[in-house]
């Protein structure tokens, strides 16, 4: 009875589930906004921290024909020749600790870093799904392509940055010949080969910024073309500052890189310039000064009202009797 008095159906005592609300537009109060970032971010940093396990295992160990970690991040500075590096006479190729914690912190922010990309793909879906709401179809279209894009470009310039670095380390450590010997500390090591893989990721951004920018018309293909000189000696300058190493090998490397893809990116907006100038000329707006609108037709249209129905006609028929 006062379960029916209720008009729930619920125990009295118990707390039943609270349905959670879904709206068919999507719409969220400022409250729900906070709880729903809170959630995501949370799965985020939940995968972040497995990534930095799985990373924490694979420093050391190997994943069938892929080599550890450790032997991965240490590939450039066994590539020194021996006779210049620190226990290579002896056939070792190992970095030194200068402090009792170093190996421990070393291997923790190796592992954090390798981990958050193998696993980029599942806490990045987190954001996304966060943001992804908010958007139109063509901006999801969008921006999906633009983090494609990226991700291929941050990869590709990280790549790079890797067999860049045993010629880096190779030139520099030749610079004494007889007279010094390599020894590197283990978190000088690390740290200046995670600024390089970032740096240069990092780097390879800046073509598809440009692309970008053209396609939301901040920038057009006859501006870039006018700067091409300018912006081709602003990289060499951004490759000599960017590089920690200030060796030839990795300004060299990241200004050629940069070059290319400044280039590709420049004939990408060229062609889409071209395509929406043919658009414009179609539509008769080739004429039209930027700060001058469009020839619209703003006379609103007139609504056809439909024609009442008529009444459909009885067919009884009387009774003669």
């Amino acid at each position: 009875m006062a379960e029916a008095a209720n008009g729930t159906g619920a125990v009295p005592g118990k707390r039943g589930k609270r349905s959670r609300r879904k709206n068919p537009d999507g719409t969220m109060t400022l409250i729900e906004h906070v709880y729903e970032f809170r959630r995501r971010l949370g799965f985020a940093l939940l995968f972040i921290v497995i990534g930095g396990i799985f990373g924490w295992i694979w420093f050391e160990q190997h994943l069938g024909p892929i080599p550890s970690l450790g032997n991965i991040m240490n590939g450039p500075y066994c590539a020194i020749p021996p006779s210049q590096r620190f226990g290579g006479d002896m056939g070792g190729c190992r970095l030194l600790q200068t402090q009792p914690f170093e190996i421990f912190m070393v291997r923790l922010k190796v592992g954090v870093a390798a981990g958050a990309v193998v696993l980029s793909p599942f806490w990045l879906y987190q954001f996304w799904a966060f943001i992804a709401p908010g958007l139109y179809s063509k901006e999801r279209k969008y921006a999906l392509t633009f983090v494609g894009f990226a991700s291929a470009l941050f990869a590709a310039g990280a790549v790079l940055a890797y067999f860049l670095v045993p010629h880096a380390l190779a030139l520099l450590a030749g610079f004494g010949q007889d007279q010094f010997v390599t020894a590197l500390t283990a978190d000088k090591y690390i740290s200046f080969i995670l600024s390089l893989l970032v740096i240069f990721g990092v780097s390879f951004e800046l073509p598809l910024i440009v692309v970008m920018l053209n396609l939301v018309g901040v920038v057009k293909y006859q501006q870039l073309k006018r700067w091409r000189r300018g912006i081709l000696f602003a990289l060499f300058v951004f490759a000599a500052f960017a590089t920690p190493g200030s060796d030839p090998f990795s300004m060299l490397g990241l200004a050629a890189a940069l070059t290319v893809l400044f280039e590709i990116a420049i004939q990408i907006t060229r062609f889409h310039d071209r395509k929406l100038d043919k658009v414009r000329q179609d539509e008769g707006w080739d004429k039209l000064s930027d700060d001058e609108a469009a020839p619209f037709d703003y006379t609103p249209s007139t609504v056809e009202e439909d024609e009442p129905a008529t009444a459909p006609r009885s067919h009884s028929t009387d009774d003669i009797t």
